[in-house]
């Protein structure tokens, strides 16, 4: 029984040290995705103003052709008013002039509205351009952040896991569900605790408890917490061996 006791403390000891590595780390991955997001939000906004500007730029020609074209046409039916026959032909002309100068009109109106929206664009993409700058920069601070710590620990992290793993495949299957099962029960993890002073994390143990732990001979769950008690041998062990 000291072997299974010995490899959860091992065990304990090993995820502990990888949530510690882990909290080093904290957000900076969730952070560096979150800036990425706001990156792609930003291009995606400069590029819909830039291209709603050239849009807009064809359309203002369009408008301009549009204009010179029924200029055109209004002063070709003026002409023909000087030589017409009768008064319904010169009607006929007088409704052409009325609907080019109408098409003018309209123009007119739809280029002031593009022209102004133009006017309005350039600011925005200013400021697009300037939020887009400010998060790539912060993007590569966060992103060398990170590459730092994940190079300072992803080596121990990898021996920790391929260690833990053999572990894994040492330790009894119904002792290795136990663990995983109040291990992700707990919020800070810890399945396995160290008695210290006849307490487990700061908790009173029952002195018969305590001798029960101190035997190392069968496996204690301490009734306050559901955790597995061990004698801090154990840890002290697991430290000196896996560090």
């Amino acid at each position: 029984m000291e072997e299974v006791l010995q490899q959860l403390a091992n065990l304990q000891y090993i995820d502990s040290r990888i949530d510690q590595l882990k909290q080093l780390r904290g957000d900076l991955p969730e952070e560096v995705l979150d800036i990425e997001t706001d990156i792609n939000r930003y291009e995606a906004k400069l590029n819909q103003l830039e291209e709603e500007e050239q849009n807009l730029k064809v359309e203002l020609k369009n408008m301009e052709l549009e204009v010179k074209d029924a200029e055109e046409k209004m002063k070709k039916y003026e002409d023909q008013q000087t030589s017409v026959r009768n008064n319904r032909e010169y009607d006929a002309l007088t409704k052409e002039i009325e609907a080019q100068k109408q098409v003018i009109e309209n123009a007119e109106s739809r280029k002031e509205e593009i022209e102004k929206r133009l006017e309005e664009i350039e600011p925005e993409k200013e400021e697009a351009k300037e939020h887009l700058d400010e998060v790539k920069e912060l993007h590569k601070e966060k992103k060398e952040n990170l590459d730092k710590v994940v190079q300072e620990t992803e080596d121990e992290e990898e021996e920790l896991i391929k260690t833990r793993e053999k572990i894994e495949e040492e330790i009894d299957e119904r002792y290795l569900r136990s663990y995983k099962r109040l291990r992700n029960g707990l919020s800070n993890g810890l399945a396995v605790v160290a008695m210290e002073k006849g307490a487990a994390l700061g908790m009173a143990l029952p002195p018969q408890t305590q001798v029960e732990v101190r035997r190392k001979n069968k496996i204690i769950i301490d009734e306050n917490s559901g955790r597995i008690v061990v004698d801090p041998s154990f840890f002290e062990k697991a430290k000196k061996e896996l560090s």
